[in-house]
């Protein structure tokens, strides 16, 4: 058994997860050049080179895959179980990765933290905001949150929110000087703030219901932003329509600072999810939050 090798895989694995070393060495606490030690002491003892560098990036090698697709699992199971023995004589402890989308925060996440906060100050939970439909598996997480339709089959999920509305809204400083869309096909003569798609680099296409069917409507404007939250913020601005979840803006709209158009066309969403693999469910941490999840639930005012 080569015990250098075994210290040195979990660096190996935050290089992979973090793509550079430097950013490897932050999460670790370790300085760069311990890092790009730990990496070539392995490649020596191995016999080939686990990432192709250059002086803009690092990316695996085809051993470097295959090394990480078996590292990886066996890590986080060896994680997972010695969590589960510590937990046997106290409290559930250590650092709850779970990758979400801005937009989980106010529409259910911050209540969950506050809870666990108080029911379990030995773990500290970090909520990596992304945009993206990430592998949570490959990127070290221990669960992820998104709209229920965008989760894998395989995985286990736990309800957080209920159903919600996509909806567009516009300020009255807007519709008082453009008007009011009264059909879908009167947005093709509005300033629609547009949402860049992380992955793909497309623009998102404002999802509908016409007739019973559900239809997709491709939209213009003079402003394109990534999250709903700057949406919403050029919206109050009176710069044009937003489409976004309707739990964000209820507050507004009730204060009359926006106003809601086009209600009949509004698409219902699944809701929000925590999504974890099946074996993830056995970390007491990650028990925990679910636990609160449910406590939390319980707490919340009917509406």
């Amino acid at each position: 058994m080569d015990r250098d090798l075994l210290t040195h895989l979990p660096v190996i694995a935050a290089v992979a997860r973090r793509g550079g070393f430097a950013a490897a060495a932050s999460e670790l606490g370790m300085s760069a050049s311990a890092v790009s030690h730990a990496v070539r002491l392995v490649e020596e003892r191995l016999g080939q080179p686990l990432f192709a560098r250059t002086t803009r990036s690092v990316a695996l090698t085809e051993a470097g895959k295959n090394l990480i697709s078996t590292v990886v699992p066996a890590l986080q199971d060896i994680h997972e179980r010695i969590e589960r023995i510590r937990s046997v004589k106290g409290r559930p402890s250590g650092l709850l990765r779970i990758n979400a989308p801005r937009v989980c925060l106010p529409l259910a996440v911050t209540p969950i933290i506050a809870a666990m906060s108080e029911r379990y100050p030995e773990i500290e939970v970090e909520i990596f905001s992304d945009e993206r439909l990430t592998d949570i598996v490959a990127e070290g997480f221990d669960a992820g949150i998104r709209i229920g339709e965008m989760i894998a089959q395989d995985m286990v999920a736990v309800r957080l929110t209920p159903p919600f509305r996509s909806i567009v809204v516009a300020s009255p400083d807007y519709i008082g000087r453009f008007g009011r869309p009264m059909t879908l096909r009167d947005l093709s003569n509005h300033n629609c703030i547009g949402y860049r798609l992380i992955r793909s680099g497309g623009l998102y296409q404002w999802e509908f219901v016409e007739d019973g069917r559900d239809v997709a409507v491709t939209v213009r404007g003079k402003a394109i932003v990534t999250e709903s939250h700057s949406a919403i913020e050029l919206t109050l601005a009176g710069v044009g329509l937003a489409y976004v979840f309707e739990p964000l803006v209820q507050p507004d709209i009730a204060a009359g600072k926006l106003i809601e158009l086009l209600p009949h066309h509004a698409v219902t969403e699944a809701g929000l999810f925590l999504y974890f693999p099946r074996r993830a469910e056995l970390a007491p941490k990650l028990r925990a939050f679910i636990d609160t999840v449910r406590h939390v639930g319980r707490s919340q005012p009917v509406s």
